[in-house]
């Protein structure tokens, strides 16, 4: 399977179709709800995941990419799938794989819907891997389909503007499926809207005039919120912490109203349920490890808000590698503002093709003055910044988090 993550992105639903066809449209046995957006997905479908588990249905939950192993990417009922399952359904299906020419995220994609169909899920939330309208979950045929909040990333392939990256996300919206739009910035959330019209989707829910997010208060426990929906306000504790997660926690609520019956019913006293919402990496606090995988500049920016809000020990000290194709200078110019020292590394398991350039990271930012040490060696790297601060925030990618949870052994799977 990793042997198929070497070569460019290809983006298109033609192999992905083939495939589910041969597997018999597994995707079309359960209901699905579908998350896409530049950041948030991962906690919106945390959320859903958890409300409707609360319910006592079973769920199935896919999700990309993984920190430590690849059975994260898909669950049932909160476990991964076990690696016997993945060598299975590799044995039996590999040659049709072959034949295809699909790519790493097009059969992985398939094994999860083909396993939650096996597995006998009544419901499904499958999160977008890369935009919306070509990725590969886009054959899913979903009750609700909500875009959380755009940013810039994957220009390459979105395009470099965030209209156009709201374009590419939208078209998760279907016709006759019901679209929620979590986006706060009015002009990419007017745009979205034209699309989810555009694309026939009913009933459609847009933050904003459909429910309010208000006095959002970001604590050590979670962020805790007013949320206004359906005529009715009350206050609701997330257990994700940072001022957006109210917003996160409304999306995966709208998606369940605007669903119908028997899912909207799931919004209406939900506090109890969010008590179990766990998310891995996102502001995972592992005294005196905090983990974040904020790969661009706004999920960096927000990984500092919190920092600040919350409070935590000084001197903090960052353990930054970001894939080279990032935003790197505006993530470590976020990161400066709250790390004494920030010490850049290269994750293990950062892809060849997509490795940031230390040498060219460091002479960047000696000439900006920032607190910046460069230590090669990953080991090394955690070693010497747990040495010497109270807190040691590791981010910048997927990569590095997970590389250093699985040297500290910090179980990658939020419980």
């Amino acid at each position: 399977m990793f042997s198929r993550t070497g070569g460019a992105w290809r983006l298109g639903l033609e192999r992905m179709a083939a495939l589910l066809e041969a597997l018999g449209n597994p995707q079309r046995q359960y209901p699905v709800f579908h998350v896409a957006g530049t950041n948030g997905k991962g906690s919106t479908v945390a959320t859903l995941d958890a409300i409707l588990r609360h319910s006592g249905r079973r769920v199935g939950k896919y999700t990309s990419p993984h920190l430590v192993d690849f059975s994260e990417r898909i669950m049932v009922a909160g476990v991964p799938i076990a690696h016997a399952e993945v060598t299975r359904w590799l044995e039996t299906h590999e040659p049709l794989v072959a034949e295809l020419g699909a790519t790493f995220f097009e059969a992985t994609t398939a094994m999860a819907l083909h396993y939650f169909a096996q597995a006998g899920v009544e419901v499904a939330v499958v999160e977008v891997g890369l935009g919306g309208r070509l990725d590969a979950t886009n054959l899913v045929h979903p009750v609700a389909a909500g875009v959380t909040q755009i940013g810039f990333d994957h220009l390459e392939f979105l395009g470099d503007t965030l209209e156009a990256i709201a374009s590419e996300k939208a078209g998760i919206y279907k016709a006759g499926c019901a679209a929620v739009i979590g986006e706060t910035d009015p002009a990419i959330r007017a745009a979205l809207q034209a699309h989810a019209e555009s694309a026939s989707s009913t009933p459609i829910l847009v933050t904003g005039r459909d429910w309010q997010v208000e006095q959002v208060s970001v604590e050590s426990v979670g962020t805790r919120f007013t949320l206004t929906m359906n005529g009715q306000s009350r206050e609701l504790l997330t257990p994700l912490v940072g001022q957006f997660q109210a917003h996160n926690c409304a999306v995966a609520l709208a998606m369940l109203r605007s669903a119908g019956s028997p899912w909207a019913e799931l919004a209406e006293h939900p506090q109890e349920a969010l008590r179990g919402v766990r998310l891995a990496g996102r502001f995972h606090h592992a005294p005196p490890w905090l983990f974040d995988v904020a790969h661009n500049a706004d999920g960096a920016a927000t990984v500092v808000n919190n920092l600040l809000a919350v409070g935590v020990p000084h001197p903090v000290t960052a353990v930054v590698c970001v894939l080279r194709d990032k935003d790197w200078r505006g993530i470590l110019q976020a990161v400066s503002r709250v790390a004494e020292r920030i010490v850049v590394t290269m994750a293990p398991t950062a892809p060849v093709s997509r490795c940031w350039d230390l040498h060219e990271v460091a002479a960047w930012a000696e000439a900006e003055r920032l607190p910046v040490t460069r230590v090669d060696d990953f080991s090394s790297a955690l070693a010497e910044a747990r040495a010497e601060a109270a807190t040691v925030l590791v981010t910048g990618s997927f990569h590095t988090v997970g590389d250093a949870m699985e040297r500290l052994q910090v179980p990658p799977v939020a419980r």
